[in-house]
Formats: C-alpha cells, sequence, structure tokens
C-alpha cells in the first residue's frame, strides 16, 4: 500500500505492507536510523518521533496510521544550517547522554515535554519522561538539560 507522509519537511509516498511499523519505514526505507528500536514494545522510548505536534512512539505505531501525518524525527530537529535544536545543545552541554542508544527518543520526549509544559519542575520532569528509559545514567543530567533546553526554547 502507498502511505503519504510528511517527514522532516518533506512530502513523501512510501510503498509497504499493511502491518509495517513506522518505526521499519523510517529506518528501513527512509534511511532515518537516528530512531532506535529498544524493545519493540513501546516501553523504552527509543523510537520516539513528533507526530502532529506530539512525541510518540514509532514501534507501537503502523505507518498506514500514521498516513497525512507530519512527522519529525531527530534528523529533522536541528536547523537546514547542522545548528543544534536548542534541546540538542542542552543534552550535549550538560551530558545528558552516555551510550547515546536512548538519547534520540529522550531529546524528542523532551521537546514535546517543554512544548507542553514550558516550567516543569524537576520532579515534573521525571514524571513526564517516564515513557523512556536510560539504562546508563542517573538521570540527573537528563533532567539538567531538559530544564536548559525548555530556557532555551522559550527564549527563542
Amino acid at each position: 500500500m502507498q502511505v503519504e507522509l510528511n517527514v522532516n519537511g518533506k512530502a513523501l509516498s512510501v510503498d509497504t505492507p499493511p502491518n509495517t511499523l513506522l518505526v521499519q519505514v523510517l529506518r528501513e526505507q527512509l534511511k532515518l536510523t537516528g530512531t532506535h528500536v529498544g524493545c519493540d514494545t513501546a516501553q523504552c522510548g527509543a523510537c520516539t518521533v513528533i507526530m502532529n505536534g506530539r512525541a510518540v512512539k514509532s514501534c507501537n505505531l503502523l505507518a498506514a496510521q500514521a498516513a497525512g501525518a507530519e512527522i519529525t524525527t531527530i534528523e529533522g530537529l536541528a536547523a537546514a544550517d547542522g545548528t543544534m535544536h536548542p534541546m540538542q545543545a542542552a543534552f550535549k552541554e550538560c551530558h545528558g547522554l552516555q551510550c547515546g542508544f536512548c538519547t534520540t527518543g529522550m531529546v524528542m520526549s523532551a521537546v514535546d515535554l517543554c512544548k507542553h509544559h514550558p516550567k516543569a519542575s524537576d520532579v515534573e520532569i521525571r514524571e513526564l519522561l517516564e515513557g523512556n528509559i536510560c539504562r546508563c545514567t542517573g538521570y540527573q543530567n537528563i533532567v539538567k538539560a531538559v530544564q536548559q533546553g525548555a530556557a532555551a526554547m522559550a527564549a527563542a
């Protein structure tokens, strides 16, 4: 089946079987490998993308369900000239990552979190990121990064 998507600002049409997950289309057909597959059960958040302005787990969504949607992956978050999004820069500056596997999903969830909860407290950030798992950090630098990213997003 043909599925029409708008990915990172580009209108695309992909030919895919009806049972194909969005994460598979992004990684395998569109070669946007920044969206990771961690658990295949929507528990870890490594596959998080922004769809129609909200964070979604792309391993739990059929590509057909995303037909007509506007999708932003980590590859589409930075500016066209390569300037990092404020949240990406904050994760780098605050060392909100270690191995990096969860980072793309964490950043995408953090962008959504800050858009809808721009003044979230430490506790609220931890609660709102509950659907993203990091096995390497103690989350403190992630929380710092989200706070710094939120401030930079508000100032932009």
